[in-house]
């Protein structure tokens, strides 16, 4: 499985929706597209939120997070991510 991070930035509409009932909503609609949720959590700054998920192929990371947006009304970002150490073995190889 490979790894990627949903950055979420609340609107105002979804700040209104905000419950524990729709993170587990949320965490059930990854699950429902193949993926696994292995934290989540709430932030300051830039993102309001982090979904640190896994995903076989980057589109049904991409589709999860359109999905999401969809639902929520947060718009996500997605980035894949490596551990440091497959990155350090990478630059090794250079």
């Amino acid at each position: 499985m490979n790894k990627f991070f949903l950055l979420g930035k609340y609107s105002s509409d979804a700040i209104q929706k905000m419950s524990g009932r729709r993170t587990q909503q949320a965490r059930q609609l990854i699950e429902e597209l193949g993926g696994q949720t292995r934290e989540i959590y709430a932030l300051l700054g830039e993102h309001d939120l982090i979904f640190i998920v896994e995903f076989e192929r980057m589109t049904d990371a991409m589709k999860a997070s359109m999905a999401l947006s969809k639902m929520t009304g947060i718009s996500f970002s997605t980035a894949a991510a490596i551990p440091v150490e497959e990155f350090d073995a990478m630059l090794d190889e250079l």
